[in-house]
């Protein structure tokens, strides 16, 4: 048994004797109300799961196993020589709760390394798609390719004790977040570099082989890679991709089947394809303002203009954060230390100081600020990646970290089948009706 995997089964049988004893005790104890508006909306904020690798604040933002994105930089181990941290270093905090030591997230980079061969039946499964179909879409497909190779699945065939999941999901981890820059990468060449592939460098790490596939050069687009393959692996338990991932896996859909479901809700525009959204936005406006370098003010009559029309300002507000998304702000951090006279950029930190104050004289809108998605694209058009489309893709790569850790997790402490309990408008209006008889 490799170190990281005797390390999660130590930990989670620990917690999970915890919950056991937690539940037994404590089952009865309520943690939260709900109202009509939560029922109606989405069941926006209702306390209802378990999410053991991420939180979310509302001021501070995400913090992961309690870490915050500035924290986790300083703390986790890097590349020699290297500013940002690797993302699989933030995969085993996220798995086991504890900083990895540089020799601990080698091992777990050899790994990935050895797990990293895509079958020949994925590759085929793509080439027999037109081209032009969405990237996302190819990316949910090859996914559920993979799904032959589910250890999961042929362990639970042959007759497996419910005390095995955890090991055969976390083998099913391990294999699917090593394919998946391959994957990726091979849908990037295929789309827009007429299949002209590049074949792995395994000496690299996972991310710095992942730009090196994309075929996108110099050690800078690896670091910022690196950067965007950690700020987006995980956003607590309650986000669509998150939430989709754990109510598959709930079924005993294996990895493969879960991370597909989670992959198809990131590719909603309220979701992951806000990145592609928002560089969409962008060049609409600079091409409606006839000038690569507007003004504020220029920024501003167009900002109203979208306002005006109904329309959002994509990359701006999220459902939970009520100050500016941390996600944002490291990106910008890095723009500002490594980038310098990128009209791109400059237009995204303009918004920056423009478009929140607009959303605040709404006076309708909970959060005004930028969001991850506000910042990314311009980075990625600025190293030469102009192909917005491909942009979910990417985020779907480094979220898969997150909400596969959390389905080890899900399946080590034995969670059921998520069934909540709906109601029609009928039932409501009769419920108001007795409530308000009994007063």
């Amino acid at each position: 048994m490799d170190l990281l995997k005797q390390k999660f089964f130590e930990k989670s049988s620990q917690l999970k004797t915890e919950v056991k004893s937690i539940l037994k005790t404590q089952g009865g104890t309520k943690v939260d109300e709900v109202t009509l508006g939560q029922v109606f909306g989405g069941m926006r904020g209702v306390k209802s799961m378990i999410c053991e690798t991420s939180q979310l604040d509302p001021i501070k933002g995400i913090r992961f196993r309690g870490y915050s994105i500035p924290e986790l930089r300083e703390a986790l181990p890097r590349v020699v020589n290297g500013k940002e941290p690797l993302p699989e270093a933030l995969f085993w905090l996220m798995l086991v709760g504890e900083i990895p030591t540089e020799d601990q997230v080698k091992g777990l980079t050899a790994q990935w390394v050895a797990r990293s061969t895509v079958p020949q039946h994925t590759f085929d499964a793509l080439d027999a798609l037109p081209k032009e179909t969405h990237p996302m879409t190819q990316f949910s497909i090859a996914i559920v390719s993979l799904q032959t190779k589910s250890i999961f699945a042929q362990r639970y065939a042959k007759g497996m004790s419910k005390n095995d999941y955890w090991d055969a999901t976390y083998e099913d981890t391990m294999n699917l977040i090593a394919m998946l820059p391959r994957v990726a990468a091979y849908i990037y060449r295929r789309t827009y570099h007429n299949g002209d592939h590049i074949a792995p460098d395994l000496t690299l790490d996972w991310g710095g082989n992942f730009a090196h596939m994309l075929g996108i050069p110099g050690e800078e687009f690896k670091s910022f890679m690196r950067l965007y393959l950690t700020v987006h692996a995980d956003h607590e338990g309650g986000n669509a991709s998150a939430h989709a991932t754990h109510l598959v896996g709930s079924t005993l859909s294996d990895a493969y089947l879960s991370l597909a479901g989670g992959m198809n809700s990131l590719a909603g525009p309220l979701h992951g394809l806000a990145n592609q959204e928002v560089i969409k936005w962008i060049f609409r406006m600079l091409e409606s303002l006839g000038t690569r370098k507007p003004t504020k003010a220029q920024i501003r009559k167009y900002v109203k203009a979208t306002l005006a029309a109904r329309q959002v300002i994509p990359g701006y507000g999220h459902a939970v954060l009520r100050e500016p998304d941390p996600r944002f702000v490291e990106q910008r951090r890095f723009a500002k230390e490594n980038i310098s006279g990128s009209d791109i950029i400059n237009v995204v930190w303009k918004c920056f100081e423009v478009v929140p104050k607009e959303l605040q004289a709404l006076g309708k809108v909970k959060n005004p600020w930028p969001n991850v998605d506000a910042h990314s694209g311009a980075i990625l058009v600025h190293y030469g990646m102009n192909e917005y489309s491909f942009y979910t893709v990417l985020f779907g790569v480094s979220r898969a970290l997150g909400v596969l850790s959390a389905l080890c997790w899900s399946r080590a402490l034995g969670f059921p089948l998520e069934r909540p309990k709906s109601v029609t408008t009928e039932w409501v209006k009769e419920h108001l009706a007795k409530a308000a008889a009994a007063k």
